[in-house]
C-alpha cells in the first residue's frame, strides 16, 4: 500500500471519521480538526481527494454534479501497511 503525504492522511482522517460526506463537509471537519489554522480551499481539498480516489483510498456515489466521497480503505487497513 502506498504512503500517503501529510495533505491526503488529513483529509482521509476526516473521510475516516465522517465516513462519508462532500467536500465542503471534509473542509468544515478539517476545519474543526486543526482551528488554528486557515480552512484549505475547496479546489485543493477537492484535488486531494481525487488523488486519492486514483490511489484507491476513495469511492464516490455521484449526485448530479456533486460527489459524495467515502474511504475505500480503512484507517486500520492503512496505520497496518
Amino acid at each position: 500500500m502506498k504512503k500517503l503525504t501529510t495533505a491526503e492522511e488529513q483529509v482521509m482522517q476526516a473521510l475516516w471519521e465522517l465516513e462519508k460526506g462532500f467536500v465542503k463537509e471534509v473542509i468544515k471537519k478539517l476545519t474543526e480538526q486543526n482551528p488554528d489554522e486557515k480552512p484549505p480551499a475547496y479546489n485543493t481539498v477537492s484535488t486531494i481527494i481525487r488523488i486519492l480516489d486514483k490511489k484507491g483510498f476513495v469511492g464516490y456515489k455521484a449526485f448530479g454534479k456533486s460527489h459524495q466521497y467515502y474511504p475505500l480503505v480503512s484507517k486500520e487497513a492503512y496505520s497496518h501497511a
